[in-house]
């Protein structure tokens, strides 16, 4: 499961070139769900980039605490939460990283996903209107998961979808059948995705210094992988 992302700025010259950036993007060292973040969607014919609120929020939910911030690959075609988003309210989150947790006999610890060569990564999500009398109309999103590949499975079981930047607008565009949508929900290939071991200070989302994402040990990645340097 996704419960914590590493964002910081990224260059989208060259992962999508003619993206329209109607707002600046969020950063952030550790970045929590119930929080806002910048998503990407197709607008007029051209990814825009603007912000939504980490937990969707459809309009007959009467419960904030209850918006979830992930949805499971499988079952988006059969939970109402998710169906008619999936289907036409693609998008997604430009993040560098996402926060793990591995199970260890005295305490958990944590681990930092990112891509061997250490490039942005742009993650599967959906998204729908925000409604709440708490604060002005808004749009909201869940991170999409998949299974995690055998590299990572020790560090556990889910992780966020990745979608290539070549694919990006084909998953965007709400005239891309769901069919071919859920195809591109795929786990991720073992030498794309690395994951070292990071300070327990992320443990409190409080905590956004830069150090919350510097490596304490080795890189965990697949033999094969080529980091680029």
């Amino acid at each position: 499961m996704a419960g914590r992302l590493h964002i910081a700025p990224i260059d989208f010259s060259q992962l999508l070139p003619d993206l329209v950036m109607d707002m600046p993007q969020v950063t952030s060292a550790n970045l929590a769900p119930r929080r806002m973040l910048s998503g990407i969607r197709l607008e007029a014919g051209r990814p825009h980039l603007g912000r939504l609120f980490w937990g969707l929020t459809p309009p007959w939910l009467t419960v904030l605490d209850h918006a979830p911030h992930c949805a499971r690959a499988e079952s988006l075609a059969e939970r109402r939460m998710f169906r008619e988003a999936f289907q036409a309210r693609r998008c997604l989150v430009p993040a560098t990283g996402i926060y793990v947790w591995k199970s260890q006999p005295r305490a958990k610890q944590p681990f930092l996903v990112t891509r061997v060569d250490r490039g942005p990564l742009l993650l599967a999500a959906l998204w729908c209107r925000f409604h709440t009398s708490l604060a002005e109309h808004t749009d909201s999103l869940a991170l999409i998961t998949v299974p995690t590949n055998a590299l990572l499975a020790p560090l556990g079981d889910r992780l966020p979808a990745v979608i290539p930047s070549d694919d990006a607008r084909r998953w965007l565009d709400p005239q891309t059948p769901a069919e071919t949508a859920q195809a591109m929900l795929a786990t991720a290939p073992r030498e794309l995705l690395g994951a070292f071991p990071v300070s327990r200070r992320v443990n409190n989302p409080a905590n956004q210094e830069a150090a919350c994402a510097h490596p304490v040990g080795p890189m965990l990645r697949h033999q094969n992988s080529l980091e680029r340097r």
